[in-house]
């Protein structure tokens, strides 16, 4: 039963008690404290207020009207004091909460982007939807934790003080309820444990693939109609969406047996308490109200006792997210050492050139070598040239450049991660306005829209300020520009930044030759050192040598002059 499981709670432990012990620790501390002590006069209240019911009850049916009244005044005393207190826990209970998510958000985004763990996990099989776990596992496990502690506190606090108005007024009531929680929480865990887990963390899973084949469809929406594809998308859509539909048929199937239980369970202890001191009622031994208060106290403390009957389903909801979450934390610092390993991997060395040394490349889980015992130097200002078929690495080696694919053997010496810059096939922009499109990656610079509009000259878009409204105008830049344009813009960036080392994977493949000759032209009198991957012989020139892969993992090197394009 993993409610019950110790791993579970190791897991649930490793996530949660940073918290309260790191740079934060005395706020949360003391957010923590004084929500136990409103709980504890809450609770008190709560004995005061059944007290003075049974009171009352007792008053009326010894029609005793002085005394009727005076009970009914005592509990308004109590309500004007007791409203405040119970308003104020639930505020100081939500702003610990969101603390505590903002703290932990922090935390995990903090990993989630650091050493590009998030182009790592994208390809990791076994993490799906990162983004999911971060922007509402987090949000639940941080509601879920500070509620089932509270409901702990609580129990722990009702069951003491109710239990001395319980074991007042009846021993046997004490020893039934003792019994009745025990056989209870046996029968929950034993009988609805792990299938219903299981089903509310496969519902987690199918619920966010579901979300995440739709966000796929808006963001990919002009190719999907251009193939004509709507059909087979939809078909995927519903494919994953029936996939959740029925998970949850079977979870709420699972779930009625326990609804009968619980239902049946909580329902008794309106009647239990009642007929085992109704005797002593009868016989005049206890007033009326005993059995007002003997109810509620039962009912009170049945409650702190049966925590696991009563929360059961929130507590298997909680244990899947606890399992998302914990795995998620797991790979973000196991990913971060990647890099630096010796054994199986691509070590990386900063250096004053780019350099490879005895490089074997091979793809993320090792199924296929795409480059063996490769050696090659790019010094300053002699540019390298990849080229070969499709399939035969060329990609995936300016991605072992970058530091994104690390399986492999050898060494890659790189300049300094500011002295490079990647141009990729597929420009990414990001959402904001022009200014910060042009800026990118470097926002903090001050660029004058004189020097921004005489850049987008060099790269020929004069007017594109111009068109959208000057460059601080947001729009989402992904829609409104041509695959083109947006390639044009990325060498913008590059004209900007003036990197040592220019790493182009295709960068210009939507653009005509004049204009493509025109923009390496820009950034070759830069002084970039360019490294292309290209299939067009018409930037050869801006090369001093070319790699060539054969796509067998073997590679020949050829200077630029000798080198004859394939056929």
């Amino acid at each position: 039963m993993k409610i019950a499981d110790r791993h579970l709670w190791q897991r649930f432990l490793a996530i949660a008690t940073p918290y309260w012990r790191e740079d934060e620790r005395w706020k949360a501390r003391g957010l923590l404290l004084l929500l136990v002590v409103l709980l504890l006069g809450q609770t008190q209240f709560a004995v005061l207020f059944i007290r003075q019911t049974a009171e009352f009850t007792s008053a009326l049916a010894a029609r005793d009207t002085a005394r009727f009244w005076e009970a009914i005044r005592y509990c308004l005393i109590l309500l004007v004091v007791a409203v405040p207190i119970y308003a104020f826990y639930y505020f100081v209970r939500d702003t610990l909460g969101i603390q505590w998510r903002r703290w932990l958000t922090g935390r995990f985004l903090r990993g989630y982007f650091s050493h590009r763990h998030f182009y790592e996990l994208n390809a990791n099989a076994e993490i799906d939807n990162p983004d999911q776990r971060v922007a509402e596992d987090i949000a639940t496990f941080t509601q879920r934790s500070l509620y089932f502690l509270l409901v702990i506190i609580g129990s722990i606090v009702q069951m003491v003080l109710f239990s001395r108005v319980l074991w007042s007024i009846s021993h046997e009531l004490v020893y039934f309820l003792v019994f009745y929680a025990t056989a209870g929480t046996l029968v929950t865990i034993l009988v609805f444990g792990k299938v219903l887990i299981g089903l509310n963390f496969n519902q987690l899973r199918r619920e966010a693939d579901f979300r995440y084949s739709l966000v796929r469809v808006r963001e990919n929406a002009e190719s999907i109609a251009f193939y004509r594809g709507e059909v087979q998308e939809l078909q995927q859509v519903s494919r994953r969406f029936t996939a959740a539909f029925n998970n949850f048929k079977q979870l709420i199937r699972r779930q009625l047996g326990l609804n009968f239980f619980q239902h049946a369970y909580n329902l008794l202890t309106i009647v239990v308490p009642s007929a085992i001191i109704a005797p002593r009622v009868l016989s005049g031994e206890l007033e009326v109200g005993a059995v007002v208060q003997a109810a509620g106290a039962f009912a009170a403390v049945l409650s702190a006792i049966s925590l696991i009957v009563e929360n059961f389903e929130g507590l298997s909801r909680f244990s899947a997210g606890i399992d998302r979450l914990s795995t998620l934390s797991k790979v973000l610092p196991a990913s971060s050492a990647t890099a630096d390993t010796g054994d199986g991997t691509i070590s990386l060395v900063e250096g004053d050139r780019l350099c490879l040394e005895r490089v074997t490349l091979q793809t993320p889980r090792r199924e296929r070598v795409l480059v063996r015992d490769l050696s090659l130097v790019v010094e300053p200002g002699a540019g390298l040239m990849i080229v070969g078929e499709s399939g035969s690495g060329k990609s995936s080696l300016l991605r072992a450049i970058a530091g994104l694919w690390h399986s492999g053997s050898g060494t890659i010496v790189h300049p300094q991660p500011g002295s490079v810059l990647f141009l990729p096939q597929q420009p990414y922009m990001l959402l904001g306005t022009l200014r910060a499109q042009l800026l990118y990656p470097q926002p903090e610079r001050i660029v004058s829209d004189d020097q921004l509009v005489q850049l987008l000259t060099q790269v020929n878009l004069p007017d594109l300020a111009e068109r959208f409204g000057g460059f601080d105008i947001e729009c989402d830049w992904e829609k409104v520009l041509s695959f083109g344009e947006r390639q044009r813009l990325a060498f913008a960036r590059a004209l900007l930044v003036r990197p040592r080392y220019a790493i182009l994977d295709e960068a210009t493949s939507a653009l005509d030759v004049p204009n493509e000759d025109w923009l390496y032209r820009q950034l070759a009198e830069t002084g970039a050192t360019l490294v292309s991957v290209s299939h067009r012989s018409s930037i050869l020139k801006y090369h001093a040598h070319v790699l060539e892969l054969t796509g067998d993992s073997s590679w020949q090197s050829y200077p630029a002059a000798h080198y004859r394009w394939a056929r």
